[in-house]
């Protein structure tokens, strides 16, 4: 079923108290008898409007098999078209998706302004780019919101072919434009605004700021539409490179897929036009791992490869090691260990020669020892879910190293290191850790507003579920789903 299909279910079943008790409780297997008594709903309509097999929905509701994923959870939402504060979700998408069908279309193919697939590699596209993005941004409201979170991510060639144009020479910007009076220090104090705002970006991706960045957004793309000094010019499309950076990471963390895709085009674009091939590499690399989280591992380990051939004789220490970094992460996806390994040893031995911080930009100053070894742990703690044994021992030690060297200024990474630090525990049956750790990752969490840490919070919940669970267990499982019901 997809997000316009109407929903089986009657008002007069969903209002039912004992199906509305049996939901807020996850009794599955209750909610599905009364779905099935009360909404003339078949076991096999069950199935397929959930996307389970009719023999998951009997052991369901034989008592055989219990509900414990948040996906299936979601899935069940959405397909009897159950209202997510019943299941202790927030509210689904397409519970607004009439209404946000009926707003008109800001950006995309349909509506005469460019379409980010097909941009020429020009300073005058990239400014164009710029405008109609944050113009349809400063506008968006709640149902557009919605409608953005279901536009897909591009993928596979086309996303690939979208960016062959990053390493050709930068053209000259010959437009007739207006005199621009802009000089140095102003420049100097919209790159001090840039930074703070990637600060911001650490934190989350909702609410007002997200607006704040648009607008400065919009405002440098204005002042490239004059004619500034070459030095000014070239310092501005660093500033655009990294607001739309920024911008791009806020809209992924609020599910805004091809939005933030968008966003990062964009910022490729400015780097660029700019000649900053190293923020180049460094926004490819955060289309990578955005390909990752969306399960595409040879997309993200193509992008890599980009980004490491555009910066191969250039980047300094630290982009050279997060770049292995992300290739790392790409091959243990592809369950590949050995190349794992590989990457992962050379992104230490790169990281090994950063002896002078003061000659890396500002940006990728955040990547340490401790950023490393987080980002090592994680690593190994998605093969761990298939071989604990393996590897849940040596990425727990790895994250503890990272949570030794840095705190809740780490924002999104600290929050995420407590997480991969309790699933760790789980994994190895450290039940009385287990759940310690995961109430820090919730108190951590509970100060974000980062969409990313709550889907990595969710993948906790399936451990918290089950008969008999200690009375610490059952405690973290009801402050995960609180937190995940806000």
């Amino acid at each position: 079923m997809d997000a316009t299909t109407p929903g089986p279910l009657a008002p007069a079943v969903l209002d039912r108290d004992d199906l509305r008790q049996a939901l807020d409780e996850h009794d599955f297997a209750a909610a599905f008898r009364l779905i099935k008594k009360w909404g003339g709903l078949s076991q096999n309509r069950i199935a397929a409007a959930c996307q389970l097999t009719p023999g998951k929905v009997s052991t369901i509701m034989n008592g055989s098999s219990r509900v414990t994923s948040i996906e299936v959870i979601r899935r069940i939402s959405d397909g009897l078209r159950i209202p997510g504060h019943l299941v202790g979700l927030a509210p689904r998408p397409w519970e607004s998706a009439k209404t946000a069908q009926e707003e008109p279309q800001t950006s995309g193919p349909h509506t005469g302004q460019p379409d980010a697939d097909a941009v020429p590699w020009r300073p005058d596209a990239t400014t164009g780019i710029a405008a109609d993005l944050t113009r349809s941004d400063l506008v968006m409201d709640r149902r557009a919101a919605t409608r953005a979170l279901a536009s897909a991510a591009v993928t596979g060639a086309q996303l690939l072919d979208a960016l062959d144009g990053w390493r050709t020479p930068v053209t000259a910007d010959d437009r007739a434009r207006r005199p621009g009076r802009l000089d140095m220090r102003e420049v100097e104090q919209l790159e001090a605004t840039a930074r703070a705002f990637r600060q911001w970006g650490r934190t989350g991706g909702a609410g007002l700021r997200r607006k704040a960045v648009a607008g400065q957004l919009a405002d440098v793309a204005a002042l490239l539409d004059e004619h500034q000094a070459p030095a000014i010019e070239s310092r501005l499309y660093g500033v655009m490179a990294q607001l739309a950076g920024t911008a791009a990471s806020m809209a992924w963390d609020v599910g805004q897929q091809r939005r933030a895709q968008d966003y990062y085009r964009l910022a490729l674009h400015a780097a660029h036009s700019g000649g900053d091939n190293a923020f180049g590499a460094n926004v490819l690399a955060g289309m990578a791992r955005q390909m990752l989280y969306q399960d595409r591992p040879q997309d993200a380990l193509e992008l890599v490869r980009l980004a490491q051939d555009g910066v191969r004789h250039t980047a300094g220490p630290k982009l050279r090691a997060m770049l292995h970094t992300r290739e790392a992460w790409a091959l243990a996806r592809m369950d590949r260990p050995s190349g794992f390994r590989r990457a992962t040893a050379q992104a230490a031995e790169a990281l090994g020669g950063a002896n002078r911080p003061d000659t890396e930009p500002y940006w990728i100053g955040y990547f340490d020892e401790a950023e490393l070894a987080g980002v090592t742990g994680g690593r190994l703690l998605d093969m761990a879910r298939e071989e604990p044994r393996a590897y849940a021992e040596s990425a727990a030690d790895h994250i503890r190293t990272a949570l030794e060297q840095r705190g809740p200024e780490g924002g999104r990474s600290h929050a995420l290191d407590w997480i991969g630090l309790a699933e760790c525990a789980f994994l190895l049956g450290d039940i009385t850790g287990a759940a310690d750790y995961s109430l820090r990752a919730v108190v951590a969490a509970s100060g974000l507003r980062s969409g990313r840490v709550r889907a990595q919070l969710a993948q906790l919940y399936p451990y918290t579920v089950g008969d008999g669970v200690p009375r610490a267990v059952a405690e973290v499982r009801s402050s995960i789903r609180s937190l995940l019901t806000a």
